[in-house]
């Protein structure tokens, strides 16, 4: 939590950020009203501001029904009283105040005004700041607009969610900057709903707030340009789309049940209690641990920057699973991140590690990969983007979300070799295939060794 700039003295900005789903949300205070914007799926943190400030929550805005992260404006509205606002584009479901173009929001001694900015998605809108001297001081952006990016346009086109193209969001996003948001005087701070590392965007900045006249030189995606450059610019070479995506663009319609009475209903098993076949086990431990000895079949995915992310990315949102960490301390922790994307319902059992691991995973001889790579079936799980740049000539390229789907392409007549970028996915993915080839068939991740790899040449 980190408090922003505000260009005056009456009203207070806070930043909430959360480093593992690259997400922001904000506590605007003027007086003793607070609203909040984009809240996480944890609303502790906001009842806390507004409790050191001897001040009430009476709004909270939701710019568009989030993607990668269940949100909990339901949950604080009811808890505190609070009305929550959201675009009438949206149907939300639950009670709310529609907000979109010419409404606004009384807030002390300032006013909040929305602005609809489709394109994301088709129901985004972003919310204008305008202090009592009549000053436009900041835009929340939600995900139309980043620091050095803008939002992609191509979460909303399974039926599921819509059915809308990616093309014709595209068109909508290259409008709403260019008419609405760039038209906003360039000392307006920018206050966006991701920083780096989203999936709801590709290039974003490090940065985690901005000004429209800074976005306005600097961005690629703001650059003069026309509809149909900014729809090809836009559209290529984005991230893959995790499962849960469209899952939680759902839940947030709907609004989502209180968070810890959810983590409190997650069962807690005992060490050796029997587990039910067929349904995916996910170790956290680290690798090491889980190769010296792990259930047979289990998922090795370790409690980390981008644990929510991966899990689900790997586990689709209506397939059941175990937890297993070696301590109560972390298997709290990763209930509580599965839960941030809705997974919490998913839990069939949380454990800690049982005393007996039969299972292995094999050591890998590094210098024998490095002068012999040939010996192996190489397999690269990094997301196409990455791999466009080989590490090893003729490998296999398979990306982590789509292993599980696709482990029975890979051949077995040699031992079977798997890398990405870094080590965290690679240990993941050599569980995968582990579980899903014959015994007989070795399977080696490179783990982080990958870092002692060069490249290979583009041709």
């Amino acid at each position: 939590m980190s408090p922003l700039p505000s260009s005056t003295t009456s009203v207070q900005i806070q930043q909430f950020y959360d480093k593992g789903l690259a997400h922001a949300s904000y506590a605007i205070r003027s007086g003793r009203q607070v609203a909040i914007i984009d809240p996480a799926r944890d609303p502790q943190p906001y009842y806390d501001f507004a409790d050191e400030h001897d001040a009430k929550i009476v709004a909270i805005i939701e710019t568009h029904p989030h993607a990668d992260f269940v949100s909990s404006h339901l949950e604080i509205a009811q808890e505190t009283g609070g009305t929550i606002y959201v675009s009438k584009l949206l149907k939300a479901t639950y009670p709310h105040h529609t907000f979109d173009d010419g409404q606004r929001i009384c807030l002390g001694s300032v006013e909040l005004h929305a602005i609809n900015t489709p394109g994301h998605s088709p129901d985004s809108i972003s919310i204008l700041l305008i202090d009592e001297f009549a000053q436009h001081r900041a835009v929340f952006t939600g995900d139309t607009l980043f620091v050095g990016d803008v939002g992609r346009p191509d979460l909303r086109e399974a039926d599921l969610v819509g059915g809308h193209s990616r093309e014709a969001l595209a068109a909508q996003l290259y409008h709403s900057t260019r008419q609405k948001l760039m038209t906003l005087p360039a000392t307006t701070r920018v206050y966006p709903a991701h920083g780096p590392g989203s999936l709801c965007g590709k290039t974003t900045s490090t940065d985690l707030d901005s000004t429209i006249g800074k976005e306005v030189k600097t961005n690629y995606a703001l650059q003069p340009m026309s509809e149909e450059e900014f729809i090809r610019v836009l559209l290529e070479d984005q991230p893959f789309v995790p499962k849960y995506f469209g899952h939680d663009v759902l839940l947030n319609k709907q609004g989502a049940l209180p968070f810890e009475d959810s983590v409190r209903a997650v069962p807690r098993l005992q060490a050796g209690a029997p587990l039910e076949p067929g349904v995916v086990l996910i170790d956290t431990r680290p690798a090491a641990q889980f190769r010296a000895g792990h259930l047979p079949g289990a998922i090795n995915l370790m409690d980390g920057g981008k644990f929510e992310t991966w899990l689900g990315s790997v586990v689709g949102p209506e397939e059941p699973f175990y937890l297993i960490a070696d301590s109560q301390i972390a298997l709290d922790t990763v209930i509580r991140k599965a839960a941030k994307i809705g997974y919490e319902g998913n839990i069939k059992g949380a454990l800690l590690t049982p005393r007996e691991l039969p299972a292995t995973s094999p050591a890998t001889d590094v210098e024998h990969v490095r002068h012999q790579p040939q010996d192996f079936t190489i397999v690269d799980i990094r997301n196409r983007t990455e791999a466009q740049q080989p590490v090893f000539d003729n490998a296999l390229v398979i990306p982590l979300p789509e292993l599980r789907e696709r482990a029975h392409e890979i051949p077995t007549d040699k031992p079977v070799l798997i890398h990405c970028a870094g080590g965290y996915r690679s240990a993941a993915g050599s569980s995968i295939v582990q579980a899903a080839l014959p015994a007989e068939v070795p399977v080696y991740d490179l783990g982080e060794a990958i870092s002692t790899f060069q490249p290979q040449p583009v041709h």
